[in-house]
């Protein structure tokens, strides 16, 4: 049986009904089908997206989202909202007066699947979608854990 922790029951919206005759593949799970999709691009879908039990319409594996456009890494600095990471991306940007790099970040907001487990510090590669939301338009295809390293600061460089 699939998590039930929202007020509205959840389903996968490719199984049964209209969508039926459009599964691209089904492995056991309630009523004996769970349907997913390989996102392209290189990335392998996660094992607990193919065995998992998870209800979610915005994962680029499980739901109705498409990956297209940029594909970003970062690293994740903050996992307190619902399913959805804050990534800081640094970079440097040249100053053509003093002929040197001054340090510059950006913060991203990214949707991340229940098939992933993610915590502050780890690396991931993000791809652009359409909006989620208001401020979401980009959604986790990999992460990858942080290797242990002293000192906090500019972590690219």
């Amino acid at each position: 049986m699939a998590e039930q922790n929202e007020k509205a029951f959840q389903k996968q919206r490719m199984i049964g009904g209209v969508h039926g005759s459009v599964v691209s593949r089904k492995t056991p799970g309630k009523n004996g089908s769970r349907w997913y999709k390989n996102v392209g691009l290189g990335f392998k879908t996660p094992k607990e997206a193919i065995e998992g039990h998870y209800i979610d319409k915005k994962c680029p594996f499980t739901g109705n989202v498409a990956i297209r456009g940029r594909i970003l890494n970062g690293v994740v600095k903050s996992t307190k909202m619902k399913r959805t990471i804050v990534i800081r991306r640094d970079y440097l940007h040249f100053v053509t007066k003093y002929q040197r790099y001054e340090k510059r970040h950006k913060n991203l907001s990214a949707h991340i699947s229940p098939a992933f487990r993610c915590n502050d510090g780890d690396t991931v590669t993000v791809g652009q979608c359409r909006p989620l939301s208001k401020t979401v338009r980009f959604n986790v295809l990999k992460v990858t854990p942080r290797i242990a390293k002293g000192g906090k600061g500019f972590g690219k460089f």
